[in-house]
This record gives C-alpha cells, structure tokens and sequence, in this order.
C-alpha cells in the first residue's frame, strides 16, 4: 500500500533553515543505504514521510512519485498493470524508497542491457541549495552549468540537492523468461557473455558464481525459445527468487563476512581482475565484480586503473580510506563547479561523495 503524503512545506521550511544558519543536513530516506557513500554529519532530513504517486500513465510508460514512496509498494503498483522499473534497484530493506533508489544510484542485473538508473529519470522536483523548489525534465531543462538536471541526481547520494519527487520511465515485464545455468570456468563465462552481447541475445541478466554462470534471457517467446537453443545449459528453477535475491542483495554471497566488500567496475571480459584473491561474483557479462578481500587499497585500485576500471569500497569502513574510487582532476574539478553550483553553502550530506565537499 503507499500511503500518500505531501510534506513539501514542511521539508522547504527545514532547508530554509539549515541555509540561513549554515547548517548542514543528513537527507535520507529510508536509511537503507546508510553503509554506502563516506561519512557525512548533520541534522537528519526525513523525507520517508514525503510519499505518494503523483503521476501514473501505464499507457504512457512513466509514473512520478514523491522521494518518499516504499520502493516495494510501487514495485508492486507497477506488476499489477504488467511493468517494471527497468533498472531493478535494490531494495535493501523494507523501508526503501523512490528517492533513495536514485540517489544512490545503484542498478540491478539488467543494467547493461536495459540502462542504468540515470536513463530512466525522465525529471525532477527538488529543493535546491539556494533555497528555491524547482522542477527538471520534460523539456530537459538545464541549469546554469549547462547539465541534464534530472539525471545528474542518479547516484548523487543527495549531496546536490533535496528530491523531492521523480519522474521514471516504465517497461512492459516481459511475455517470456527463462534462466539457464551453465558449469563452466570463469573465463570461459566472460568469453561467453562477449559473444551474446555480440550475437544481440536477448539477456537481462548475467550472474557467475561457485563456478556456475547464470543467465537470464527475455523477451518474446519465440525469441528466448531460439536463444535457449542457442546457448544450451539446464533451466534454473525458482528462476525468479534468485535474480530477485541478487537485486536486493539477500543472496547467499551477501551475507557479510569478516573482510571489506568491494564492488570493481570494468570492461567486461577482463580476466585478469578475476586473479584478484577474495571470495567473488561478478555480473553483468563481467563488467560488475563483487569481491571480499584484504587487498591492499592502493592495489586493488591500481589494477582496476590498469583494466580502465575503478574499485568502490561498498560496505566496510577502512581509516583514511574513501569509499569512491578517486577521480582524475578534470572529472573531481567539474563534480566540485557542480556542488558549488546546486549547493553554495556545501549543506546538503557534506562529505558523502567527496570529504573535501
């Protein structure tokens, strides 16, 4: 059920505030993704109460809510008219929410085929750090800097400015779905994943793990029919559990363990970051890699250079170490014009993305 909830005044009031006293502000949501992103300090801003669909058009494909709404209970809205988000975001916990989702910008097994979060925010509403209420979108209005609005707030963990309500693209779910599982080495799975990107299968998700690559193809019938054909292996039961459990991280792999878990991004196919020694699963045909390990960071995130990857400190707080992989200073020089920008008194989750800012 989504309750239905406009908090706009109220959260305005509260910004209005911590700007003229130079106050900074903890935005969360649902707290679900606490662990991810750096430290940051402040007086908490709640927008779990700001809840609601605003908008919903199933024949047009889009649905705007407001920051608050339980991920899950517009999960739910979405299957009962044949659609989905998607990006598939996770839902951490019970208590996540719209605004959370993409903020934190992180996207579910279908994201190399589908498209990441940032491709599915058609707009926004937000309170912005000079203390005003606009709206982004539609028309793909910029701001000063010259940047899309709406989608510069996908993975900002809310250090830009207060969403309030988003704009998302849906998708019809899809007439047919099968998983085939396949026992294999893995660069005998990486090898695999690059001739079915090549090939147009119709995947939406990879997933190797135990030495066991899983993947999912959907579609039209008569197209995952051909593509089971083509690719062989055994049908996976409870097909459905397993992607949703490796979307919401309740897999058996992300169980927490006594070492960091670090999430390694890269071209797929490359081989040689599977040497890296730790506990793993990689995703998306290879170009996500989950690793538990003591690596040094200074290696880890050397090799992930070395392949033109970067390697994320997902869960684990490590002394003196940021959890972003850090940016080459052109790329950390536009992020920082872009704070000052949207966010002059540096207010909004200060030090999450960058503790300089």
């Amino acid at each position: 059920m989504i309750v239905n909830n406009d908090n706009t005044q109220e959260l305005h009031d509260n910004v209005l505030i911590a700007i003229d006293r130079k106050q900074p502000l903890y935005v969360v949501g649902g707290n679900s993704k606490a662990f991810y992103g750096n430290e940051t300090q402040g007086d908490a801003l709640h927008l779990s109460s700001h809840s609601g669909v605003v908008a919903y058009e199933p024949s047009e494909l889009f649905v705007t809510a407001r920051a608050g709404t339980n991920l899950h209970a517009l999960d739910a809205l979405l299957a009962q008219h044949g659609q989905m988000l998607a990006f598939e975001p996770p839902c951490l916990t019970s208590a996540a929410t719209v605004g959370g989702a993409v903020a934190a910008g992180l996207s579910g097994p279908a994201r190399p085929w589908l498209g990441a979060v940032r491709d599915h925010v058609l707009g926004v509403k937000l309170i912005t750090g000079h203390g005003k209420i606009a709206t982004f979108g539609g028309q793909v209005m910029k701001n000063v800097a010259g940047y899309d609005v709406s989608r510069l707030m996908a993975g900002s963990l809310g250090t830009l400015a207060v969403i309030l309500d988003v704009s998302l693209k849906v998708i019809p779910r899809p007439l047919a779905e099968t998983t085939l599982a396949l026992e294999m080495p893995e660069s005998d799975a990486l090898t695999l994943g690059l001739k079915l990107r090549r090939n147009a299968t119709p995947l939406t998700g990879s997933c190797y793990y135990d030495g066991c690559l899983y993947l999912r193809v959907a579609g039209a019938a008569s197209a995952v029919k051909q593509a089971v054909q083509q690719i062989g292996g055994e049908a996976l039961p409870e097909a459905e559990q397993f992607w949703l459990a490796l979307r919401h991280q309740t897999h058996e792999f992300f169980q927490p363990l006594d070492r960091p878990l670090w999430r390694l991004s890269s071209p797929p196919a490359t081989t040689a970051i599977g040497s890296l020694e730790g506990h793993s699963l990689v995703e998306w045909s290879g170009a996500q890699r989950w690793i538990y390990s003591n690596i040094p960071v200074n290696l880890i995130r050397s090799i992930a250079e070395k392949y033109k990857g970067q390697a994320t400190l997902y869960r684990g707080r490590l002394p003196g170490v940021s959890t972003f992989h850090p940016q080459a200073q052109p790329l950390l020089h536009t992020q920082k014009r872009l704070k000052q920008a949207m966010d002059p008194q540096g207010i909004f989750n200060p030090g999450r993305m960058n503790k300089d800012w």
